[in-house]
């Protein structure tokens, strides 16, 4: 009897003291938000752009000298001129379409500044042709020289530093300057004809009225890289820094000025109309420098970030 009394009493007990948990309120664990990424320029990032490039209606001068010219004249009398040499400008302003890719590395200091490297490869249209003229009158009568040349650059690369600025407002808007190398393929030509008009006779006691010639000067071209430097400025923004997909796109803005130096150019007569007349060297010098405006996107990535530390419970 005293075995069944204790046996209940302790079921008794349990069902109470289930009844009683089952009023206690209940405890969720808490929910953790964690704050959005900071918000920084700092990784690689890779990009392409299209522009426009356009000169500075630079005037490239050119000149043309005469070796000393021996002619006979009746009855058999050689007489030796030196014909006067001439001299021109041509203008030369460079312009056409461009477009390529960049890379670079961006890493910021803090909260408003950023420096970083960037270097870039285009292709281009830019070119320019242009015409000269000069003239001179000496012992062999009025003549007057022609110059053509032409001038392309068919790609170029750069490779630049930049330094920017950030606003606590817009910290996803980035200012900057930006200058270092500059290369490129250059290919200049030019060719160089002289006309006199009135050439007096060789035979002046038989009468006979002057007489045109042409001397006809030899092209002459280059083509090479050549290296120089380059400067200007840019914006970039990233539009989307919210959303899942197009946060690590940024566009931009940039403007430089691109300078190749000079390449001047050598070269001779070929032959005359009528032959035998007299012989000349010219020499032709262009500088090779231009303004880009362009526009781009890039996308950007930062393989040294932290991973994200996930709690465990």
């Amino acid at each position: 009897m005293k075995k069944h009394s204790a046996v209940a009493g302790l079921a008794l007990a349990l069902v109470a003291g289930s009844a009683f948990a089952a009023d206690l309120p209940s405890r969720k664990a808490p929910i953790i938000e964690l704050p959005p990424p900071v918000f920084t320029w700092t990784g690689l990032y890779g990009g392409i752009n299209i522009g426009y490039g356009f000169g500075n209606g630079d005037q490239d001068p050119g000149a043309l000298f005469y070796a000393p010219y021996t002619h006979i004249v009746y009855p058999g009398i050689p007489i030796t001129t030196l014909p006067m040499g001439t001299a021109w400008s041509i203008p030369n302003n460079l312009n056409g379409v461009l477009g390529g890719g960049q890379v670079g590395f961006n890493y910021q200091f803090n909260p408003w500044l950023v420096v970083g490297l960037e270097a870039d490869i285009q292709a281009t249209d830019i070119h320019s042709q242009g015409n000269g003229i000069g003239g001179a009158i000496d012992g062999l009568g009025p003549h007057t020289s022609y110059a053509t040349q032409n001038k392309s650059v068919d790609w170029f690369g750069t490779v630049r530093g930049r330094v920017g600025v950030t606003f606590p407002s817009m910290p996803n808007l980035l200012v900057y300057g930006t200058g270092g190398l500059a290369y490129g393929n250059v290919v200049h030509s030019v060719n160089v004809s002289d006309f006199f008009s009135a050439v007096p006779s060789t035979s002046p006691i038989t009468g006979a009225p002057p007489f045109s010639l042409a001397v006809m000067g030899a092209g002459t071209n280059y083509d090479q890289t050549k290296i120089g430097w380059t400067a200007g400025g840019g914006v970039e923004y990233f539009p989307f820094v919210a959303h899942p997909l197009l946060k690590t796109f940024s566009v931009k803005l940039e403007y430089l000025y691109t300078d190749l130096g000079s390449t001047t150019l050598y070269g001779s007569s070929l032959g005359s109309i009528p032959t035998g007349g007299p012989a000349f060297f010219y020499q032709q010098t262009s500088h090779t420098r231009w303004n880009t405006v362009r526009v781009g996107v890039n996308w950007h990535f930062n393989p040294f970030a932290a991973a994200p530390v996930l709690a465990k419970y």
